[in-house]
């Protein structure tokens, strides 16, 4: 009876586990571009490629200007691991490969959502990402398929 009741606390442990918690419509975010940017669906593979500074325009030509959080960022890990299917650690890297060997530059880092909003909306080219509760009509949200 013993054994069974041990079973018994481990697979509903598991179960619970496994049981994702509800999330807040403001907890959903969003990849966000400039108005000006033609793109409105990218791919999830072209989407890593611009977070891992690997493609540098868009189709009409202008140049991508990459905007993050910080590592310890709550959004910053949500994207990254969500999204990239990377850890922020693992984005970093290949960041600062980029940056040490003289081949390419690093994202810009933004400290807040206000100044995400306000970098991505007055940038040409720019793309980031907001939650849902930070988003207004002066970014365009990007679909990710």
């Amino acid at each position: 009876m013993l054994k069974i009741r041990a079973y018994f606390c481990f697979a509903l442990a598991i179960c619970l586990l496994g049981i994702k918690t509800e999330v807040k419509a403001n907890d959903h975010y969003e990849i966000v571009t400039n108005t000006g940017v033609n793109e409105k669906v990218l791919s999830v593979n072209s989407l890593r490629s611009i977070f891992s500074m690997h493609l540098k325009t868009w189709s009409d030509g202008t140049k991508i200007r990459v905007f993050v959080f910080s590592d310890d960022d709550q959004l910053h890990q949500n994207f990254s691991k969500e999204k990239l299917n990377v850890f922020p650690y693992q984005l970093r890297s290949t960041w600062d490969r980029l940056v040490y060997s003289g081949t390419g530059q690093a994202p810009v880092k933004v400290n807040s959502a206000e100044e995400m909003l306000a970098k991505v909306a007055n940038t040409p080219g720019a793309i980031g990402y907001l939650w849902r509760k930070n988003i207004n009509e002066n970014v365009s949200v990007l679909q990710i398929k």
